[in-house]
């Protein structure tokens, strides 16, 4: 019996369903695949000379093995499993929780094959006081993953410190040994250093690999190991489409497709990228792509070192909920848009919609039938209707949510943004951009030393401060 295959519909950009102002016409679509068919020789032999080291995870049997015998050396003794982590480090965890675990996961016991998971990605005092709160005398039951491959992220750090000083306090001197796993760097940095000098359990952050393309290694594969994902079936499903998104051939290879319609439309006004989820359980993936999108395409300069200002910006809905709250302005606002769904063809789980009320009559159309059904309907009304405003549309059709299926839609996505990134022929593995916020919080929060040579961060303090402090004078 053949895997199911996810697979992208391209129909409903194309001229012939929206016509010759707002599509793409045969023409475009063939001059898009003579630009961009050498790219994908280029993207295969990038990956041979080993510059994209992402695109080997799936691969990577040493990882899972690693993450599969740390994850049974725990069993047991861990009811609670969380993740300090942010970007890179925390999204696609919580991605795979979402796509791959029950709703009620962390509430109802049966429903749960591993610990509860809690992902903090952010440093908001009454969120992680709340949790400490609920978690009281279970420090002993929970493990904490700290994700960082510098050790310097200055939000993780934090959240590491305080976990630290209270399982010193609460449990002793041996608690971290018992209670962290540490995930980073494999020789260097600020927490690979804390790691071996308390002797904490270690995974690794894969050499090369942006945090935003690290799902598929340890820093994924971990958490959703421990709460009873099949990573193993994870990995499958990214192998098989890695055979698709290196065919040569353009018109079979989604990944180069993906990239070239987004591409095409970015230069004719488009440059907004909305990718709508008909499934709760597909919403976190669209989180997952907002910071992989930004942050690899968004670039003040090309390869050539030209200013450029480039970058789609990406934004996330969910159907239905969204239907209500923006497809007004999705329809009637600026066609700037290019809208990309996620639609599943078979739920896991369905409920049939009961009677109708007998002073009701008029809601017989919903009786009987499948609440599946009314959410896939919802889809193609909510795409008709755009499609008669003159708005691309694409949808990425999963066949069934599941490890393997995500595997693959995460592995498309990746692939994509490489594709992306040489089309518009800028860096999509670096974020030069991020390094300043970095460092202006370094600043404010006291470090000592020199910014940059003659730069005192004390100095860089001031300035930051003589710009957002606020002024009496303009507060109303």
């Amino acid at each position: 019996m053949p895997k199911p295959e996810v697979k992208l519909h391209y129909k409903n950009v194309m001229a012939d369903v929206i016509g010759n102002e707002h599509g793409i016409t045969p023409e475009q679509l063939k001059d898009l695949a003579d630009k961009t068919s050498p790219l994908i020789q280029q993207l295969n032999k990038e990956r041979q000379d080993g510059e994209t080291p992402y695109r080997d995870l799936p691969y990577n049997s040493r990882i899972s093995q690693q993450v599969k015998e740390l994850v049974k050396e725990l069993e047991g003794r861990c009811e609670n499993l969380v993740v300090f982590g942010i970007g890179g480090s925390a999204l696609g965890n919580i991605a795979l929780q979402t796509a791959l675990n029950p709703y009620m996961h962390n509430l109802d016991d049966t429903q749960r094959s591993g610990p509860r998971l809690f992902v903090f990605d952010n440093v908001d005092p009454p969120q992680l006081v709340s949790f400490l709160d609920w978690l009281g005398d279970g420090l002993d039951k929970t493990i904490f993953n700290v994700i960082s491959k510098s050790g310097r992220t200055s939000e993780t750090a934090a959240q590491f410190m305080i976990i630290r000083q209270l399982l010193l306090d609460k449990l002793g001197p041996d608690s971290l040994q018992d209670q962290v796993v540490a995930t980073t760097d494999s020789r260097h940095g600020t927490l690979r250093k804390i790691a071996e000098d308390a002797d904490l359990r270690c995974l690794e952050v894969p050499d090369g690999v942006g945090g935003r393309f690290t799902v598929l290694s340890a820093v994924g594969l971990f958490s959703a190991a421990m709460c009873g994902i099949d990573i193993d079936s994870l990995l499958a499903g990214a192998r098989d489409m890695d055979t698709k998104v290196k065919t040569e051939d353009f018109h079979k290879n989604p990944a180069a497709i993906n990239a070239a319609i987004n591409y095409h439309f970015y230069n004719r006004g488009k440059r907004i990228a909305v990718m709508m989820p008909y499934s709760y359980h597909l919403k976190d993936l669209s989180d997952w792509y907002r910071q992989l999108w930004a942050e690899s395409l968004g670039k003040a300069e090309d390869l050539a070192g030209n200013e450029v200002h480039i970058g789609p910006t990406p934004l996330k809905a969910l159907g239905t909920t969204d239907q209500h709250s923006q497809v007004q302005l999705y329809r009637e606002g600026p066609n700037d848009k290019l809208f990309t769904f996620l639609q599943v063809n078979n739920f896991d789980k369905d409920i049939e919609i009961g009677e109708i009320p007998d002073c009701a009559p008029e809601l017989g159309f919903l009786a009987g039938k499948n609440l599946s059904t009314l959410l896939n309907n919802e889809k193609k009304a909510t795409e008709y209707v755009l499609l008669q405003s003159k708005r691309p549309c694409l949808t990425v059709i999963f066949p069934k949510v599941d490890a393997y299926t995500v595997g693959q839609f995460i592995y498309l996505y990746e692939v994509t943004t490489s594709f992306a990134g040489a089309l518009f022929n800028i860096n999509p593995y670096d974020q030069p951009a991020v390094e300043l916020g970095k460092e202006a919080t370094f600043a404010l929060m006291g470090k000592p030393g020199d910014y940059e040579s003659g730069y005192t961060y004390e100095e860089f303090e001031k300035k930051i401060k003589s710009l957002t402090e606020i002024d009496e004078k303009f507060l109303v």
